[in-house]
């Protein structure tokens, strides 16, 4: 199981990016983890058009994911890049000792994995694997909440508009991009979050 965050300094080169990207594009408007989570996004990835692109189901919903992040809720990642990107807490990942099977992707395999060990109440965080967010869904995991930013050509932006309709608290993305750095820098933003 994943322990609270450990604190962490601030770079000056991570200092220095934040003010480029606010001078760049105008999050103020947004509520405040939304806007964290938004920044943090757009800050591993250079990329402004999340701003326009990336979906929260809701300001409370990113409220009771930190909350659950610094009590201590398990974190699971469906590949060990998404894992190695969360820098605060130590993911579960099982996608090493999972096998594919009829029907099953070793991603999904490895959620379902997952799953058995932690139980409901989890953050899952998607970077790589579609069949990953949709096992997530088929489980009916009740989770803190699901970071689904799988990328690809093959079934990302269904996988993510699947998320959408079944109202879980979510970050997602309309679109085919997303990927490992994305997904990770989401669910950091929760853990690093210091605000009320």
């Amino acid at each position: 199981m994943s322990r609270p965050p450990r604190p962490r300094t601030v770079h000056p080169i991570e200092v220095r990016s934040y003010e480029i990207l606010r001078s760049r594009a105008d999050t103020s408007g947004l509520p405040p983890l939304t806007r964290a989570v938004t920044e943090r996004v757009i800050h591993a990835s250079a990329d402004l058009d999340y701003l326009g692109d990336l979906v929260v189901s809701g300001e409370d919903d990113l409220a009771a994911a930190a909350a659950a992040l610094r009590a201590g809720t398990p974190v699971v990642a469906d590949v060990e890049m998404v894992a190695a990107g969360i820098t605060a807490v130590t993911p579960v990942c099982r996608v090493r000792g999972a096998a594919a099977g009829p029907g099953l992707t070793r991603s999904a395999a490895a959620i379902r994995m997952a799953y058995d060990e932690v139980g409901p109440g989890a953050v899952w965080v998607v970077g790589n694997a579609p069949t990953a967010l949709e096992e997530i869904l088929r489980l009916g995991v009740r989770p803190a909440l699901v970071v689904g930013l799988p990328v690809g050509f093959v079934g990302a932006a269904e996988s993510k508009q699947a998320l959408r309709e079944a109202c879980l608290p979510a970050v997602s993305n309309r679109g085919e991009k997303g990927g490992s750095a994305v997904a990770a820098a989401a669910v950091n933003a929760l853990l690093y979050w210091e605000g009320s």
